[in-house]
């Protein structure tokens, strides 16, 4: 795991990231609904997993529908990054402006196969965080605080520990472990199972 770190802080200073000023960025847990919401789902994902951006694009709108925006479910949006583009966009995604954050995830997934696979990935990334409102100063701020980045690791090591979490999405519904994006029967089924 601290190779992992190191590779990822080298790897933004590589990239010309060293020498801005550091900024300390609060990681703060995302939360999409009403706190106190019955069910509870965490998911852990990575904004460059395809599986990811297939929940987000295909399950996720349907459970906001159905049970986020009716009161009975909270999501909860954890960072699994598992390489530097990922680690990158998580970093980022911490940085906009809390109110903005659910639409820049939502953003990143949604445009995921333009930025994330385009030759130059980092640019298109950084396009999308300037339309969430996020400067360059802000940007290159934002990925020279490794105390975030730190913390990043951190939720993914946690989930890896504590849960045995190995790939994404992953999900825990009311501390139920449910691995893979699936279908939206599938989480329909746990959540209802869950309200009962």
């Amino acid at each position: 795991m601290k190779k992992f770190v190191r590779f990822i802080a080298l790897s933004l200073a590589v990239i010309g990231f060293s020498t801005v000023a550091k900024a300390d960025f609060e990681y703060k847990e995302a939360v999409m609904g009403d706190e106190n919401a019955p069910v509870t789902i965490i998911e852990y994902a990575s904004y460059t997993c395809s599986h990811c951006a297939d929940f987000h694009n295909n399950v996720l709108p349907q459970i906001k529908k159905d049970y986020v925006d009716t009161g009975k479910v909270k999501v909860i949006f954890r960072d699994f990054p598992f390489e530097r583009l990922g680690a990158t966009a998580a970093v980022l995604s911490r940085c906009v402006d809390p109110m903005r954050y659910l639409g820049f995830n939502s953003l990143l997934m949604k445009q995921q196969q333009q930025w994330a696979y385009s030759k130059n990935p980092i640019d298109g990334l950084f396009k999308l965080a300037k339309l969430a409102g996020m400067s360059q100063e802000k940007i290159d701020s934002c990925l020279a605080d490794e105390k975030l980045l730190d913390k990043i690791i951190a939720v993914r090591k946690a989930a890896m520990d504590e849960h045995g979490f190995d790939s994404t999405p992953s999900f825990l519904i009311n501390g139920e472990k449910v691995v893979g994006a699936g279908e939206y029967e599938r989480f329909k089924s746990i959540i209802e199972s869950k309200l009962d």
